[in-house]
């Protein structure tokens, strides 16, 4: 299914609902500007596995360029509008889009990015006039009434946070099905696993630009049901978000867990929430105390799934089965889970390692990057791939991670998760953000280092500092706390609660560590 099932049978319900400014777009409205959109990029001379470029903060207008590439058998790359504009000429230029459209709102990095991407062919702009760009609102009017006389379905090919290095281009096979036939595994598993339909009125709290957002959104428009998009995430925004359209399903991120429960107790209570039926969350680790407090507040409602960008492989797990299995992210649901050592080896149950899942075939590959996407593939099964999680099945096929390969301290030979020692700091009521990363040490290699956020109105301290190891020491084994802590006035994070590692260990590798 796709919007142009629903804009026959509910042609005026809202598709999309911006949360801030309240601009809707109906059923209809989606299905002809999307429509619109597919033929005026035919005219422009794009074929089946072209690339769009999409470079905007959340908007309606994502959607029907999103659907656009989708009922034309295009690819959209949809770009994070945070970096630089450096960062997002080379997306654009990496990705061999040859039409950029953009976000009027976005002025002058919008227009940076055209000019260091003189490689686009074409580029339009809403929402406002941009140098180098024509107009979006012409090009719509452009496609008329027309229809593709195919529409085979398309694809994101979204590029990685970065978190670790260099984005990467995450380029799916094409799936060989129109738009509105049965094929694509997130919209079926949407609606097998997490029961979504028409009636559901989805939250999206995130920037469209990430995978999960923009992917979900499209799973609940395939069903017919609104998509809630807050133009950005505050906590109580959201929670008046929920009670005012009767939000069903909302899609949350442990680090906006976290500054819900911040709320003042009174002001969270306000708010009537009794509509929600899921709250599911992903993107990064959810500490087990933040869990069981969203878990105490809004009912054994939780969903947890993990996944990724290159969709290698999905598990997910409910309320009731995280009570007996806390800390797992479930049970996988598009292939088997194996875990293997470094020399590709299975290991046994409860015995970590690199996580795989397998597939019928490789399910993704990196864009112009052969050596990356072997990395990613086991060394004797090319359809069994890992994104670089480390974990370990239990006896009963529940999988529990551990941290990221490139995150793992090695402090005297010695593997150290970084996630256990942040779990235990982030609910300590001192904390508002906390990263633990290894920085050299001349005798053991590496040694653990804490970095610190602290709530509004605390004020650090030579004191406080010892006080929060101290903590830790109490909670994972003397070896695995810090040794060290600074405190910094924020931290680097994405919108979708990914840390940024990567700034805080450049920052950290050039000086040496002290202890705190």
């Amino acid at each position: 299914m796709y919007p142009g099932t629903h804009a026959r049978t509910t042609p005026l319900k809202p598709a999309v609902i911006m949360s801030g400014s309240q601009r809707e777009m109906s059923y209809r409205e989606l299905d002809d500007s999307s429509r619109q959109l597919a033929v005026a990029l035919a005219d422009l001379g794009l074929r089946r596995g072209d690339v769009v470029a999409m470079f905007s903060d959340n908007a309606v207008e994502c959607f029907t360029i999103y659907w656009a590439a989708l009922r034309s058998g295009l690819y959209l790359t949809a770009i994070n509008f945070h970096l630089t504009a450096e960062e997002a000429a080379y997306i654009v230029r990496d990705c061999d889009a040859k039409v950029l459209i953009a976000s009027g709102r976005l002025e002058t990095l919008a227009e940076d990015v055209r000019r260091l991407a003189p490689e686009i062919e074409h580029a339009f702009s809403f929402e406002g006039e941009l140098a180098g760009f024509g107009s979006y609102a012409d090009l719509l009017v452009s496609g008329g009434d027309r229809e593709l006389a195919e529409q085979p379905r398309g694809s994101d090919m979204l590029y990685s946070s970065g978190t670790t290095g260099r984005p990467k281009g995450i380029k799916p096979p094409l799936l060989p099905i129109a738009v509105d036939e049965p094929g694509d595994a997130l919209t079926a598993l949407a609606g097998q696993m997490f029961g979504i339909n028409a009636a559901d009125v989805y939250l999206s709290p995130a920037p469209i630009y990430h995978a999960a957002p923009l992917r979900w959104c499209g799973a609940v428009h395939a069903y017919g049901g609104t998509v809630v998009v807050m133009e950005r995430f505050r906590a109580e925004d959201a929670l008046a978000a929920i009670e005012k359209h009767g939000v069903t399903v909302a899609q949350l991120v442990p680090t906006m867990f976290v500054r819900m429960l911040q709320l003042d107790a009174g002001v969270r209570n306000s708010y009537d929430v009794s509509s929600l039926r899921i709250a599911m969350h992903a993107a990064a680790p959810c500490p087990k105390d933040v869990k069981l407090a969203m878990i105490e507040w809004l009912g054994p409602i939780l969903i947890e799934y993990y996944g990724s960008t290159e969709g290698a492989g999905i598990t997910v797990i409910n309320s009731q089965e995280w009570a007996t299995k806390q800390g797992s992210v479930g049970r996988s649901m598009l292939g088997p889970v194996h875990v293997c050592n470094e020399d590709g080896d299975e290991l046994p149950a409860g015995e970590p390692g690199l996580v795989y899942f397998e597939r019928a075939e490789r399910p993704f590959e990196y864009h112009k990057d052969l050596a990356k996407t072997k990395q990613a593939e086991h060394p004797a099964h090319a359809n069994w791939t890992t994104v670089g999680d480390i974990g370990y099945v239990d006896s009963d096929g529940y999988l529990y991670l551990t941290d990221r390969q490139s995150f793992m301290i090695i402090s005297g030979g010695v593997n150290i998760y970084p996630q256990e020692v942040e779990d235990v700091l982030t609910l300590h009521p001192a904390v508002f953000d906390v990263a633990v990363i290894g920085v050299p040490d001349p005798a053991m290699g590496e040694q653990v280092k804490a970095v610190v956020q602290l709530r509004d109105g605390i004020v650090p301290s030579d004191e406080l500092a010892d006080e929060l190891i101290a903590h830790a020491r109490t909670k994972v084994a003397a070896y695995k706390a810090p040794k060290s802590l600074d405190f910094v006035s924020s931290l680097p994070r994405t919108e979708t609660g990914k840390m940024m590692k990567r700034l805080l260990v450049a920052r950290y590798t050039a000086q040496p560590a002290v202890g705190g």
